[in-house]
Parts: structure tokens; sequence; C-alpha cells
């Protein structure tokens, strides 16, 4: 039955980041205590779990694995303050923090993406590597990308003034059709349901409003782009600009469209535990 679906998931539990707010984090101990830890940024609409669950396990067999909702996001912070990204990159920042975490690996995906190219702008000394998954330095350039993306400002609005049980259901219609008719369509839905639509719709127009062409040049991280190369949402081009960009980048390219982490693990979840693998020689070889 589609209601009887369950990823399996690490252990997850709230955390209180001071002076912020409340989020939700997983985290998997990996194997020992030396692994390198990896921060997993999820996209736009989706939570840590619906992003990262065919991840979760691959993943903690060579390093310990962070994953926090967004604002607004599922089980993350939320708050009467306008939706930004650097404040989720700060967020990320304080979560590391209150779990005595010195140094991460930021592994963004689409609107995590930004999220951690921000984290590494605002807090470089925790950041060690870059991994920037189905992602792209900039999002609303071309007239139509421009005008959905300032529309979505003004619904966020709408959506705060209009009763709650009336958001939930707008916001079901809107998300749900993405999902397709499987068993893991009930969970996913379940997961969606817990977003607050107003801050969605806020953080839609915060990633139009994005670039980091200005200095995405200036990273000085390993860095791996693990690039969708059948993307219909960020196009592969842009993808491969941030590889050409950011000095010594590596790409790691999948078959799979945008959706490729949920419909294609077969081919996104080894991609993404090699561009891994890479940051982390890369950053620990010893320098001569």
């Amino acid at each position: 039955m589609a209601d009887a679906f369950q990823p399996p998931l690490p252990p997850g539990r709230e955390l209180e980041l001071p002076g912020r707010g409340r989020t939700f984090v997983r985290i998997a101990d990996g194997p020992g205590p030396a692994a390198p830890t990896v921060l997993l940024l999820h996209g736009w609409t989706a939570t840590a779990d619906l992003n990262w669950f065919r991840c979760y396990q691959p993943l903690s067999r060579a390093f310990r694995v962070v994953a926090i909702d967004h604002r607004g996001h599922g089980r993350g912070i939320r708050s009467r303050r306008p939706f930004r990204l650097e404040t989720c990159a700060d967020d990320a920042a304080a979560a590391a923090e209150a779990l005595g975490i010195e140094k991460v690996v930021a592994v963004g995906y689409s609107m995590g993406g930004p999220i951690a190219q921000l984290l590494w702008k605002r807090h470089r000394d925790l950041v060690e590597g870059l991994v920037l998954c189905a992602t792209s330095r900039n999002f609303g350039r071309s007239m139509p990308e421009r005008a959905m993306f300032a529309s979505l400002l003004g619904l966020s609005g709408v959506a705060r003034v209009t009763p709650g049980v009336v958001r939930r259901q707008v916001a079901d219609r809107v998300f749900e059709r993405r999902l397709s008719q499987t068993p893991l369509g009930a969970w996913a839905s379940s997961e969606i349901r817990r977003h607050d639509p107003a801050t969605i719709l806020q953080a839609g127009w915060s990633i139009g409003s994005f670039s980091s062409a200005k200095w995405i040049g200036e990273v000085d991280v390993p860095t791996s782009v693990v690039v969708t190369m059948q993307d219909s949402v960020v196009h592969p081009y842009r993808q491969l600009r941030l590889v050409d960009e950011i000095p010594g980048a590596q790409a790691f390219p999948v078959a799979g469209d945008h959706g490729a982490c949920v419909m294609s693990p077969q081919r996104f979840v080894p991609a993404l535990v090699d561009a891994c693998r890479s940051v982390v020689l890369r950053a620990r070889e010893p320098t001569l």
C-alpha cells in the first residue's frame, strides 16, 4: 500500500539554534569518529528526507552525515521574517556549531547549491569543500524566469493572510502534482504537508534573485559539481559553468533529470559518493 511506504532513515531530532529557532536534523555517525562530515542541504519545496533519503545510507559508509531542514521547509525553523538564502546558510553554520562540528563538506542540491555557496562565503573556516548538485550560479536570468520568480513574492503575502486549512489545500494542489503515482507518493505528500506555504513561495523569489557570478571564482576549497545532464529545470550548461568558474572544480555527470536524486538513484548516488570522496581527498592531501 502507498501509505505504508517508509524509507530507511538515520536518527533525527529537533535542534535548538540559539537566537534563531528550532530546526530538525538527521545524523548518521558514519564508519568512525575520524570520518569527515558531509552537511546535506536540500532543494526548494523538498525536505532533507525527501531530497536525500536514497543517499543517507550509501554516504554513511564513508562519512558522518548531517542533514538539515531549511526554514519553512519540513520541520525547519518557522519565522515571520522574510526568507533569505543567506539566513539559511547561517542556520546551517549554527547547526554545525551546536553539534560540535568544526569542518564540513557542504553538499547542496538545487536551492541547496546557493546555500552551500553562501556557507563558504560567510563561514569559510567551517567549509573544507563543496559538492554542488543540479544547481547553478544564478536562476533568474531570462525574462520569463524573472517574471515567474517575482510573482512568488506577491503570492507569499496572500498565503500569509489566508486561513491555514486553505493554505494547506493550495500547497497540496501545487506540489503534489509533481509526485508520481508510486508507493512513495503518500510518504512524499506527508513530507510536503509539513511546509509553510508562504515561506516556500518567498524561497522561490530568493532563488530567482540569487547570483554568485561576481564571486564564485574566489572559491578556494576543493569542489565537485554533480551535473544532471538531462535536467529540464537547471540547464546542464548552467551547471557546467560552475565547473568552469570555480578553480580546480571537477564534474561528475549523471544521466538524469532534476529529480535524479530520487528517480534515478542507481546513477545519482554513486556519482554523489564519488564527488564527496574526491573533495575530501583533495582537501586532505598532504601539501609539499
